[in-house]
């Protein structure tokens, strides 16, 4: 199993006491997205999770506990983009404490195992094509020696995103637009070397050098893990979407970073509701088990599926 922590919320940067504690008691319950009163108990013991991907914008309240992981597997997926305050509302500071937290991190778990994400991009009056090119090569090259891999992506305009992203007046990119970005991009990410992949777009942009992206990465956790993986793609994510299958353990609208074109996260007044009934100690990651609910364990297993050999190594990353 791998365990995803979390698309629908920042666990690193507003749940890390919760999570310890969760892998400290072995499992953690999760509400059925759509349907509240189905809840699975799922098991975290290192025997069944193979890997963890976290995502976050600010692991700094993470950083000083990641010795507890020492039984683990992980990797980080980190955000990082050239959007304003007025655009992600509740971020610190950048520059004091977003890059230097990115340096950080990668100084204590290895630059292989933090991912650079500038996603999602959009354009408007503001964010126009100069300056996404301008900005993006001044995050390369302060983070060039922090990361080998930058995951890109365009916004996608989902229903209960529309709401919080009408402030943006966004403008829609044609095509042509989007691939001069990434090629621009292609341009700067070789100069820094730095690898480009792009995360769930329908338009193939591998003339440009930049190809689709695996964020959760069954070839990574196979290399960290020395062993093969019998995982499949994620049938419950977008077609053209590169993630093998994963369990998220987080929840919609209870992250506090307030990005305006969240699609997880896109209700404030749920989001303060939830987290006011966020409890460290509970094993759900907001409220308590209730009258009504169904608890069913989840059967979950690792995929590991024996050593892998010299020769896979080399086929699969050309050692």
């Amino acid at each position: 199993m791998i365990v995803s922590a979390s698309r629908r919320t920042d666990i690193p940067s507003y749940y890390s006491d919760w999570f310890f504690h969760r892998l400290k008691e072995g499992y953690v319950l999760v509400r059925n997205p759509w349907d509240a009163r189905q809840i699975s108990r799922i098991s975290l013991s290192p025997e069944a999770v193979d890997g963890i991907v976290f995502w976050t914008k600010n692991p700094v309240p993470m950083i000083r506990k990641l010795d507890r992981l020492g039984l683990y597997h992980y990797y980080f997926q980190f955000t990082l983009t050239a959007y304003g305050p007025e655009v992600e509302r509740n971020l610190p500071s950048k520059n004091r404490t977003v890059i230097p937290a990115f340096r950080q991190l990668s100084r204590e778990i290895g630059k292989e195992n933090v991912v650079w994400r500038y996603d999602p991009i959009f354009f408007n009056e503001t964010y126009t094509m100069d300056y996404h090119c301008r900005y993006f090569e001044a995050l390369a090259a302060k983070l060039a020696q922090f990361t080998e891999t930058c995951t890109v992506s365009f916004l996608d305009m989902y229903r209960n995103t529309r709401r919080n992203a009408e402030a943006l007046q966004l403008q829609t990119p044609a095509a042509r637009r989007q691939a001069e970005l990434l090629e621009r991009f292609a341009e700067t990410a070789k100069k820094y070397r730095i690898s480009l992949d792009v995360c769930a777009e329908e338009l193939d942009f591998r003339k440009a050098g930049v190809f689709p992206a695996h964020c959760i990465d069954k070839e990574r956790f196979e290399k960290m893990g020395n062993c093969k993986l019998n995982v499949g793609k994620d049938k419950n994510q977008r077609s053209r979407c590169g993630c093998v299958e994963s369990i998220d353990i987080g929840a919609y609208n209870t992250c506090k970073n307030g990005c305006l074109y969240c699609y997880a996260n896109y209700n404030a007044g749920s989001v303060a509701h939830h987290f006011s009934r966020h409890n460290p100690r509970s094993p759900l990651l907001f409220g308590e088990i209730e009258e009504g609910d169904v608890i069913r364990e989840r059967d979950v297993r690792s995929f590991a599926d024996g050593q892998m050999s010299l020769f896979d190594f080399r086929e699969q990353w050309g050692k």
